[in-house]
């Protein structure tokens, strides 16, 4: 296999809902657990037959700590240095001052 210079793979949705869960440390029955979404409708999605719905998507995002505009559209939303790490869960964050 000879690789191609300057190639970039490209993420579909899919790709990214997946590999979102699987960063999170959820196998797909947990994240049904964990977000109340039916496994089939996660199943689905990261196998590319269905796009879930915005607030599927956004739920999605706050339970594995990704930005949601990378979720939805591959972009990073911003790149200032910023570490790009949420919270683990869905649950808010509190604060200890």
């Amino acid at each position: 296999m000879q690789l191609e210079p300057g190639r970039i793979p490209v993420w579909t949705i899919a790709d990214r809902l997946r590999k979102a869960r699987e960063s999170a440390g959820y196998e797909q029955r947990e994240f049904a657990e964990r977000t109340s979404m039916a496994r089939g409708t996660i199943s689905a999605a990261e196998n590319g037959h269905r796009v879930p719905s915005r607030a599927n998507m956004r739920l999605w995002a706050l339970a594995t700590g990704v930005p949601f505009e990378w979720l939805e559209t591959g972009r990073v939303p911003h790149d200032d240095g910023t570490p790009l790490v949420g919270p683990a869960g869905i649950e808010p964050t509190t604060s200890t001052v």
